[in-house]
């Protein structure tokens, strides 16, 4: 398996290759890493970082559900999905053994099945692999929860079949001294859904690159964000829609709330439209709510149409404080200020927050979020 070559049909469809010596070791002047810090990256990117990282992977699969550990020669695993970076590939060529999550043809899960990952041991470096297979007009919910210390590198892919539909909540609570790069894929068939949750709110360094792929027509993804970054954090989502047939749609929609010293925040939501994908429909949002000064926020929304015939296309960015008027209406009838600007907070998220279809995992994260919350609040 090596590099994938030809002309690049624009300038979001990046190069591809299971190799790391096809990429070159990134400076910080490339566009896909100026805004990562890549010194806090351990070694993940330039082949340095340290042997001897551990994580472990527990599962809980719904009964219809089943989930196997196997080597790298299953043909199952990478056959979705080719590393887009150095990064990625080098978790590719590293990573022992995978885990494969299959729903059977036709079966409705009755439970989530859910992939907890936990970080022992963040002095060296540890890589992963999952692929979730889901069979034509199969429904499914997979929940991935990263918790623990952790320098980790995994690649995480997702094939829904036709008339499938797949729902994943991705979780990043690690310790404030984990380190976790993933690139997340999602390939879709025809009349597939997929709805995918990221939620980032731990760990000292966390950059989620989710992609999805159509490969049938009348494909619909969902992405859904939300992260909190606290001071010191970097939390990054890179994100790619390749709409490469007709009459498919996809609708992005991230938000992130940002408090204390050098909390850094990054959002690229790239989508492409070839000339082939006739009547599509998309749309991409990042909205950003910074809550005290010495933070950044990074927000670049990138649309590439290459073709006419679109349903509707578009995109949108925005970055600021609390509404003072918001904050004002609330204060008049009595509210604290602090307790306003919690409550405002609370529903900036909770929007997003409440489309969790699990509602074990939308409470807890609604947990996370007022403690992030009352913590801002004893400062």
């Amino acid at each position: 398996m090596g590099l994938q070559t030809g002309t690049p049909v624009s300038s979001l469809h990046a190069r591809s290759s299971y190799k790391v010596g096809d990429f070159e070791v990134p400076t910080g002047r490339e566009e896909e890493w100026r805004f990562t810090p890549l010194r806090r990256l351990r070694g993940l990117h330039n082949g340095t970082a340290a042997e001897g990282g551990k994580v472990v992977v527990e599962v809980d699969a719904a009964p219809e559900v089943t989930v196997e550990t196997v080597g790298r020669d299953d043909e199952r695993v990478g056959s979705a999905y080719v590393p887009a970076d150095r990064v990625s590939a080098q978790a590719w060529e590293s990573f022992d053994r995978a885990t494969v999550v299959t729903v059977p043809k036709e079966a409705v899960a009755s439970a989530p099945t859910v992939l907890r990952l936990r970080g022992e041991d963040a002095s060296g470096a540890a890589y992963g692999h999952t692929t979730v297979v889901v069979e034509p007009f199969a429904v499914a919910t997979v929940v991935l929860s990263h918790r623990g210390s952790a320098t980790y590198a995994d690649n995480v892919e997702f094939i829904v079949g036709d008339g499938a539909s797949l729902s994943v909540i991705s979780l990043q609570e690690w310790d404030d001294d984990s380190v976790h790069v993933s690139h997340q894929h999602a390939r879709l068939g025809r009349d597939a859904r997929f709805t995918g949750h990221n939620v980032s709110l731990g760990g000292d360094l966390v950059r989620i690159s989710p992609s999805v792929v159509y490969t049938g027509p009348g494909g619909d993804a969902e992405l859904y964000g939300v992260y909190f970054a606290d001071g010191g954090q970097h939390l990054e989502h890179r994100l790619l829609v390749d709409h490469a047939v007709p009459h498919c749609r996809s609708r992005v929609d991230y938000r992130g709330a940002l408090q204390d010293q050098d909390a850094h925040a990054v959002w690229i939501g790239d989508v492409l439209i070839r000339a082939e994908a006739e009547g599509t429909d998309t749309y991409e949002l990042n909205r950003n709510l910074v809550l005290t000064d010495g933070t950044r926020v990074d927000s670049v929304p990138n649309l590439e149409i290459l073709t006419g015939e679109v349903v509707g296309a578009g995109h949108a960015s925005t970055s600021g404080r609390l509404d003072d008027e918001h904050l004002f209406y609330l204060q008049s009838r009595g509210v604290p200020r602090d307790e306003a600007r919690r409550m405002v907070v609370r529903g900036f998220l909770g929007q997003l927050i409440d489309k969790i279809e699990v509602a074990e995992v939308r409470d807890k994260v609604a947990e996370a979020i007022e403690a992030e919350l009352e913590q801002e609040a004893h400062e």
